[in-house]
């Protein structure tokens, strides 16, 4: 355990951030998931609106800081590709 009166605040701080990263990255697994069950329908439209989603939350993942603007863009184009080939 820190000593250091700015180490045990930073020891705080850091935890609120883990949080919510976890909970971000797991909004994003749950809407990937949802354009992967469309996939496995067949449903065009579903999968169209998953779609959507799925790249907002990524987006909104990016501008936090939680994914790497390259490694949402990756996942983007997987996702969207699955879609189109439809």
């Amino acid at each position: 355990m820190a000593n250091i009166k700015s180490q045990k605040k930073r020891i705080l701080t850091s935890e609120k951030a883990r949080q919510r990263n976890n909970s971000v990255k797991s909004e994003l697994k749950t809407a990937i998931r949802a354009v992967t069950t469309a996939l496995d329908s067949s449903d065009k439209d579903a999968a169209a609106a998953a779609l959507q989603t799925a790249s907002r939350k990524l987006d909104k993942a990016v501008s936090k800081g939680v994914l790497h603007k390259n490694n949402a863009a990756n996942r983007k184009s997987a996702i969207s590709k699955k879609v189109n080939a439809l």
